[in-house]
């Protein structure tokens, strides 16, 4: 049982129990303009990221997959595409207002068939042991209050032999392009926030949390201590992000 009072909510203290509607007040607030905002933030490199994770999983035809903490489900159509009619995909997301446009988007393009659809908490996962084939978690878990019970919730949903994809900012590498990086996060984001999402506040609070999220090391450590093995993480752009794997044995 975790016995954490306090948690970071960006640079804020706050209690525990109070940060999965933190989150989920900024998301319901930025969902209208989020895949906006992602295009404009990466200038459209986030697409890229997102293939070379899809790349690294490994997803074959006919395997199942978890898009957890999927929102619009940039992850779930690529999926899709590779799981084939024999095999599903389930967009999952605990936000309501997210997995609506997900599911809404998705419809609309057409990803029909293999698809399933649930909102839940990723670190009370609602399905069975051994389930999945493979877990991805795309720039979600740094917004889960207690990383290490949904990792370990992640590891007990995968089969033997499954894989677990966490894509997700991290710790930039060089002293130069830190400080750039830094300008960027703190000057620019929130300001486009400010004006395409008239929400300032909510990307100061995306900066925030990258910066508490742990870099690639510490996370590649949690992940074995949640009982991954084979756990390795791939930078890139710099390192600010980082696509980790681990496999279920």
């Amino acid at each position: 049982m975790n016995d954490q009072k306090t948690t970071h909510f960006g640079f804020r203290e706050v209690p525990a129990g109070e940060k999965a509607n933190m989150v989920r007040a900024v998301f319901d607030s930025v969902a209208g303009k989020y895949d906006l905002m992602n295009d404009l933030m990466s200038l459209g490199i986030h697409r890229v990221w997102k293939r070379i994770a899809l790349q690294l999983s490994h997803v074959r035809n006919g395997e199942k997959v978890l898009d957890l903490a999927g929102g619009t489900g940039d992850m779930t159509a690529l999926f899709q595409k590779r799981v084939g009619p024999n095999g599903r995909v389930i967009l999952s997301d605990i936000n309501a207002e997210m997995l609506k446009r997900g599911r809404d988007r998705l419809i609309d393009e057409g990803v029909i068939d293999n698809v399933g659809y649930a909102q839940i908490d990723a670190e009370k996962l609602p399905f069975q042991d051994n389930h999945f084939d493979c877990v991805c978690i795309a720039f979600g878990l740094r917004n889960v209050t207690h990383k290490e019970s949904a990792l370990r919730s992640i590891h007990r949903v995968l089969k033997p032999g499954g894989r677990a994809i966490i894509l997700e900012f991290s710790e930039a590498q060089g002293d130069l392009f830190k400080k750039a990086y830094d300008i960027y996060s703190f000057k620019v984001l929130p300001l486009l926030g400010k004006l395409v999402a008239n929400d300032a506040e909510s990307y100061r609070y995306l900066a925030e949390s990258i910066r508490m999220h742990p870099n690639q090391e510490k996370l590649r450590q949690m992940m074995l201590e949640a009982g991954f093995e084979r756990c390795e993480y791939f930078n890139l752009t710099h390192g600010v992000v980082a696509v980790h794997r681990g496999y279920k044995v």
